[in-house]
């Protein structure tokens, strides 16, 4: 048995996929310290031309990556704060995910976007807090974002093996989540939700970190309501057939969802489940207040977030 922590599990996953493959490639400010953690020691162990410290302009460096990726390499680009892919939302957006679609698949764009501690870390304040993955979900462009450190391993490594491009969040509030497991740890499929526990009254669908936060709650109320927990792991492309199995269970759906409340990822679950599934109750969703932005005061900045107990209140209130 090992203990593996999140970040750790992001560095086995970039490190086996350097191994594997000599065009994996990885690029940012200051990936060869490591300073975020995913890329910590890779510098040493595969080189300066492989591991390359950056510049200070995320354009820059998004653009060449996907130059580079367009070349046969592919590469990894590690953004230290998630409020950097509001600068370059253009090129991974309007760029890089649309060459494939516009050369009619003549080309390849193999490059994997890594936002280690995306949303809130304590004290960061409003521009160093954002959890975005609604924006690509809604753009089309593939989005993971792992809740423990095996999906953690599996997603990045399937999303560097894509030939597209892929945006990794790994949340803040998961990055010291450490998990005992044995033997291999195999790739996780895009698009391929994982229950997490069983129930039969509701299905909460957890995003990220807070699927830990659900599962406390669940067996909690264990008593009181079975709830099933919904780890999507993969918001774009969504696993629509695991959550309508689910509901086809449950016949109720809370949605935990650390992103703005207006047009989120909450919001497009309780829509297509209110047209597709047969509900015993309105689906509710927990989130952040509609065009949150996080203040510097930790007291203040927690209350923004989704929390434990507007959660537990959704679900008794889903039942009754």
């Amino acid at each position: 048995m090992t203990w593996l922590s999140y970040t750790k599990a992001l560095n086995r996953a970039l490190g086996d996929s350097m191994a594997a493959d000599d065009r994996v490639c990885v690029l940012g400010e200051d990936v060869g310290a490591g300073l975020a953690g995913p890329t910590l020691g890779l510098q040493g162990r595969f080189g300066a031309d492989r591991v390359l410290d950056m510049p200070l302009s995320e354009q820059a460096f998004t653009s060449f990556a996907i130059g580079a990726s367009l070349a046969g390499m592919r590469p990894v680009v590690e953004f230290q704060i998630p409020s950097l892919l509001f600068l370059v939302f253009e090129q991974i957006v309007n760029q890089a995910h649309k060459f494939r679609l516009m050369t009619g698949g003549q080309v390849r764009v193999p490059v994997t976007f890594l936002v280690p501690g995306s949303g809130s870390r304590a004290g960061w304040a409003g521009q160093h807090s954002d959890h975005p993955y609604s924006l690509f979900v809604h753009s089309g462009v593939k989005t993971v974002v792992p809740s423990m450190p095996a999906d953690a391993y599996g997603l990045l490594h399937a999303a560097i093996a894509d030939d597209d491009p892929v945006v990794v969040f790994a949340p803040a509030g998961a990055m010291g989540i450490r998990e005992d497991l044995t033997g291999p740890l195999p790739p996780v499929p895009l698009g391929s939700a994982r229950r997490h526990l069983p129930g039969t009254d509701v299905t909460v669908v957890a995003v990220g970190h807070l699927v830990g936060e659900a599962l406390a709650v669940a067996r909690e109320l264990a008593d009181e309501v079975s709830v099933e927990v919904l780890d999507p792991r993969t918001l774009y492309p969504f696993d629509w057939d695991a959550l309508r199995e689910s509901l086809g269970r449950t016949g109720r759906l809370v949605v935990y969802d650390d992103a703005n409340r207006g047009c989120g990822f909450a919001a497009e679950l309780l829509a297509v489940a209110a047209e597709e599934s047969r509900l015993l109750a309105p689906p509710l969703r927990v989130t952040r207040p509609d065009g949150a932005v996080l203040p510097f005061a930790p007291a203040l900045d927690r209350e923004m977030q989704p929390r434990p107990e507007q959660l537990r209140e959704a679900l008794r209130s889903v039942v009754k």
